[in-house]
């Protein structure tokens, strides 16, 4: 098995054979919140415009969203899974669009990736076992980043420590969790002029690694709409 780990949007165009594409804070980590809330069906959509027209077609989807992690103006939630915590989820779709995750599926599936996985920590043992199970040739672990441009040492710990349980290569993850919290990108979850947007609450549960058993599949309908399902492993 070939694994690469690769980086950013321009890592998700060479995408190749099982992708999975990370992005703990927050997108990923949320979607594996709102199906274990009782989400029956996330729609991961690239374009603002395309999340609204399908509520416009759609008035009983759930809107969640953001754009430089704001929520955007209409939507019902952020992209905070803190923040969604008392939504009533029960049976219902929601619409997904951010600035980092969303994308990266749309290039990693315009680049002929075969299969695509959601990637973050508090699903990654179950990916793990998932890749292996299906035992592809090639695995490209995308680290999407801050809005798919800058490094985030969130995504690249994510993306190390699932290779790390495919090689057998040991990681230490205490302790990488603890460097985690002391990079500069981390800081705005520990900003109290920032809660409202970055709660300190969302770091801990993004964190939270391994706490899921299920994968998230990624299946294309649309050139920007990505219909997303909850697979037991």
């Amino acid at each position: 098995m070939k694994i690469e780990l690769l980086h950013l949007l321009e890592g998700a165009d060479q995408a190749k054979g099982l992708t999975v594409v990370i992005d703990v804070f927050r997108a990923f980590s949320l979607e594996c919140y709102l199906f274990s809330r009782g989400a029956e069906k996330i729609y991961a959509v690239g374009a603002e415009e395309t999340a609204r027209q399908m509520k416009t077609e759609h008035p009983d989807y759930v809107m969640v969203g953001e754009r430089g992690g704001v929520i955007l103006p209409g939507f019902d939630y952020g992209n905070s899974p803190s923040q969604t915590e008392g939504a009533d989820l029960m049976g219902k779709t929601v619409i997904h669009t951010t600035s980092a995750g969303t994308q990266g599926l749309v290039h990693a599936s315009a680049a002929g990736a075969e299969e695509i996985l959601t990637g973050s920590l508090v699903n990654a043992s179950a990916i793990a076992s998932y890749v292996r199970k299906k035992n592809p040739a090639e695995v490209s672990l995308v680290c999407m980043g801050i809005c798919g441009k800058d490094p985030a040492p969130e995504d690249e710990l994510c993306g190390r420590y699932i290779r790390s349980l495919l090689t057998g290569e040991k990681l230490d993850m205490g302790r990488e969790i603890l460097t985690l919290a002391n990079e500069p990108t981390v800081a705005k979850f520990f900003d109290e002029g920032m809660q409202e947007i970055f709660p300190v609450k969302d770091f801990i549960l993004c964190i939270e690694y391994d706490r899921f058993p299920f994968v998230l599949k990624v299946r294309k309908c649309t050139d920007d709409i990505f219909e997303i399902s909850k697979s037991e492993v």
